[in-house]
């Protein structure tokens, strides 16, 4: 989940269909063993072009593997409008909240180093906290500080939306949500808040003594084997990359947004990835253990990352720096032109991975929850993926909405 939310106007563009299924086909199922036969793959292609067609989605990339059995990896539609470059799912993107899950890790790494305690205030680790001798670590991490999300503030989302190239530090962003009141006491209820996690991301740097940047590179991504994963210091993505459309402009218009500094969201979300990346990440954050069968976290600290609690909003808890959704585990994230989802249902062995390139037509709320929804209405029917639009990680809300407010429009957010 990700607190930004999308430009509400209309996709001007019309959808280049003639680029659909530009994918892999399933795998074979293995003798003797169920899976995603030729009949869901196919009411899976189905579903998801027809979700496309109604919100006008430039491409979108899913995977649902299932643990020995068979897979479904689809590409569709385009990765670029200018040129008509077809989607494809070996191309890094933004993942805007997914980023979460990332630099929670690594605060979590700390603890099992004994150099941070999920239930000492922040106050201890980092000075000019408002109330931080009231909030703990723990409560930064599951979203039950009560710091007011920087992301709302109205001068900083006129200020991004005239300039979404700026560079923004994690200094200047917390200074935005610092001059707010805190919402409510810590631990009185859960709010989704990006201040909570660039404050963590902030944590990290000092006591490691390391950029956040490097500190995932050599401790996060690399031991997780994710060679296209990183943090960038800048507007960079590596090439092939996913073009991503918002309206979330000055004056309404649809632009790429690949080119936009994504340093507002830092630890909160400016992470970029590929789907072969968070398809194997999705199991280990899950699990606690990398690739190779070492451990990513001591069981009793990942014990308590998955201690979810409610939100106040059905069939959605969360737990440290990462939610669950009926069932499914993971996280989801938007960003303007970005939004995906990275999760993973237990019992059912599966993993869920999808990318979607726009989020301009607020009709539908998220776009990639309404593939989601789609996918998930199909293959689990008694976990289908419904996030509340109130709970959506989403863009930044506008400027005249409740904090909130139905997210009707992705934008600004992570």
């Amino acid at each position: 989940m990700g607190r930004y939310r999308t430009p509400t106007a209309l996709a001007a563009a019309s959808l280049l269909l003639t680029a659909l299924c530009a994918g892999q086909a399933p795998a074979a199922a293995p003798a003797g063993r169920a899976g995603i036969d030729p009949v869901v793959a196919g009411q899976l292609d189905d579903a998801i072009t027809a979700a496309m067609r109604r919100a006008a989605i430039p491409g979108v990339g899913v995977g649902l593997w299932i643990d020995g059995d068979d897979s479904y990896v689809r590409s569709f539609g385009t990765a670029d409008k200018a040129t008509g470059v077809p989607f494809k799912t070996d191309m890094h993107t933004r993942i805007g909240s997914v980023t979460k899950t990332f630099a929670v890790t690594a605060v979590l790494q700390l603890v099992d180093d004994g150099k941070i305690r999920l239930d000492a205030p922040v106050s201890t680790y980092l000075d000019g906290v408002p109330g931080g001798e009231r909030i703990t670590v723990r409560q930064l991490a599951d979203m039950r500080s009560g710091l007011y999300n920087y992301t709302e503030d109205p001068r900083w989302l006129a200020t991004f939306k005239a300039d979404p190239h700026r560079a923004w530090t994690p200094r200047e962003l917390l200074a935005i949500a610092f001059r707010h009141h805190a919402d409510f006491p810590p631990g009185a209820r859960w709010e989704y808040s990006n201040t909570n996690t660039v404050l963590l991301g902030v944590l990290v740097e000092k006591i490691s003594g390391q950029p956040l940047h490097t500190y995932l590179k050599q401790h996060v991504f690399e031991p997780a084997g994710l060679a296209a994963t990183s943090l960038p210091t800048g507007a960079e993505i590596a090439s092939p990359f996913v073009h991503g459309y918002t309206n979330f402009t000055p004056d309404g218009a649809t632009v790429d947004a690949s080119t936009w500094n994504p340093s507002w969201g830092w630890a909160a979300g400016a992470v970029t990835s590929t789907m072969d990346d968070l398809r194997s990440w999705v199991p280990t954050l899950v699990s606690g253990r990398l690739p190779d069968g070492e451990r990513l976290l001591e069981p009793a600290t990942q014990a308590q990352r998955l201690r979810v609690l409610p939100t106040g909003y059905p069939d959605v808890r969360y737990g440290l720096g990462i939610a669950d959704i009926d069932g499914w585990v993971g996280h989801n994230g938007e960003l303007p032109g970005y939004e995906t989802i990275a999760v993973r249902l237990p019992q059912a062995r599966a993993t869920l991975v999808i990318v979607v390139n726009s989020d301009v037509d607020g009709r539908f709320g998220s776009l990639s929850g309404l593939i989601a929804n789609a996918v998930t209405k199909i293959v689990t029917p008694e976990h289908v993926w419904a996030l509340p639009a109130a709970a959506q990680p989403s863009a930044v809300p506008e400027p005249s909405a409740p904090a909130t407010a139905t997210a009707t429009a992705p934008k600004p957010s992570s």
